[in-house]
């Protein structure tokens, strides 16, 4: 069973991946002036700050919600929770350039320990 959890996984990360690029044409369609790197930075700045760690904060609901109910919820929480944190940290003292790099990671990481305790848990 836990096997049939992490292929899921694997499975809408491929999804994930597609959306990426689909994503990616949508903003070079969009922005036709702008080089392709310029569109291509902001499109995965906007996934790693967002898309990615709601999509891994919401893997703990899998079985409950569809892979695009927990990528749009997940990037709206994500969203909230980055902002809240962004600034509390800068109050403790850490320099506001490396949260987009912190917390979105910690975030991915929470995500990704929350659903493995998860299955641990149901498939042992």
């Amino acid at each position: 069973m836990r096997k049939e959890a992490f292929e899921k996984v694997r499975k809408e990360l491929a999804k994930l991946g597609i959306l990426l690029l689909l994503f990616i044409l949508i903003f070079k369609i969009i922005y036709f002036n702008e080089k392709f790197s310029v569109v291509f930075r902001a499109v995965i700045a906007i996934f790693w700050m967002f898309a990615l760690p709601g999509y891994f904060l919401m893997l703990y609901w899998h079985e409950k919600l569809e892979f695009l109910e927990r990528l749009v919820v997940g990037t709206a929480v994500s969203a909230a929770v980055i902002g809240i944190s962004s600034y509390y940290i800068g109050l403790v003292g850490l320099n506001v350039k490396y949260h987009g790099v912190v917390l979105p990671a910690v975030l991915i990481l929470a995500g990704i320990f929350a659903s493995y305790k998860k299955v641990d848990y149901l498939y042992q």
